[in-house]
């Protein structure tokens, strides 16, 4: 394992721990999950890290598993990206349904996907050049683009066209669509980068 593969870890586990703590002052969750949250700042780098040793020993016999759990770390961040982006144009526009949420998704998804792609070139996929290539980067846009109207759709489906459910509020059901979004569009975005953007 190389430094960066604690380093990356680290900042991407406290990264989560704050997103989540600045999206969850604003959806009233119940008072066991934000005491707990306090926490995060210290438990969920920790957890990253032993994670990816974890992951580390068992991609000495099956390489591709390092690489995955590189991407689900960085995916987790990315989602809280997403969130932490949508959580705050629905705060500050307060909409959290209807064409406005789809507007809003998407630009949190872009968001996102930016991130996504320094993460995944530099650390998943450990590509060597630091520039941004243009050939690499339009696949990338091409798979996440892709992705992106999955995303959208899907999200804004939960949202607008199933509705709230289980007594929940409509800015917490809005979190739920986004999250069941990225779940579906979760593989093929890996698939993608792997053997189409990030291929060696």
């Amino acid at each position: 394992m190389k430094k960066s593969d604690i380093i990356a870890p680290l900042i991407i586990g406290e990264g989560i721990a704050l997103i989540f703590l600045g999206i969850s002052s604003s959806l009233k969750l119940p008072p066991v999950v934000n005491n707990l949250a306090k926490y995060f700042p210290i438990i969920l780098p920790i957890l990253s890290v032993l994670g990816v040793l974890v992951a580390s020993f068992l991609g000495r016999k099956i390489p591709v598993l390092f690489q995955l759990a590189k991407f689900v770390l960085v995916g987790a961040l990315n989602t809280f990206v997403d969130l932490g982006v949508l959580n705050l144009l629905m705060f500050i526009f307060s909409v959290s349904a209807g064409w406005s949420y789809s507007i809003f998704k998407a630009i949190s998804f872009t968001c996102s996907v930016v991130h996504s792609y320094f993460w995944n070139k530099f650390w998943t996929y450990e590509q060597k050049e630091t520039g941004v290539k243009g050939k690499e980067f339009g696949k990338f846009f091409l798979i996440a683009g892709t992705g992106f109207f999955l995303n959208v759709a899907i999200a804004s489906f939960v949202v607008n066209v199933i509705g709230p459910q289980f007594g929940l509020s409509s800015k917490i059901w809005a979190n739920i669509g986004a999250i069941i979004a990225t779940i579906c569009v979760f593989m093929w975005n890996f698939l993608g980068y792997k053997f189409i953007v990030f291929k060696k």
